[in-house]
């Protein structure tokens, strides 16, 4: 992934509105903006400005059924994003088991100080 593409994943999914806009797509499929505005406590405007986010990082798609625009999960990217977070989640956790070992010694060379 791109940092730019990193960026605008992370702004998708940081929000907590697109989150559930997100979940709505994943647990019901192929959806309309209107069918999703009956479901979230915010108008339509802001259903289909959080969908722009959401294509623009590659989270959803769009097709056109006649007059009617359906929105659904792209799976490969939010698999994509779920091998990213994981990633980044080891990483965090390897840096902060540094940081704790390296507390850790400090912690025992000040005890063996004499005073």
């Amino acid at each position: 992934m791109t940092t730019q593409a990193d960026d605008e994943l992370w702004s998708a999914i940081g929000d907590p509105s697109r989150r559930q806009v997100l979940d709505l797509l994943v647990s019901h499929g192929e959806v309309s903006a209107s069918w999703l505005a009956e479901r979230v406590p915010f108008s339509r405007q802001a259903v289909s400005k959080h969908l722009v986010v959401l294509e623009r990082a590659g989270l959803i798609t769009r097709r056109k059924q006649g007059r009617e625009v359906l929105y659904q999960v792209e799976a490969a990217r939010l698999d994509q994003a779920t091998r990213t977070m994981t990633e980044l989640a080891a990483q965090w956790d390897r840096r902060l088991a540094t940081i704790k070992r390296l507390a850790e010694t400090a912690h025992a060379e000040n005890e063996r100080r004499p005073s």
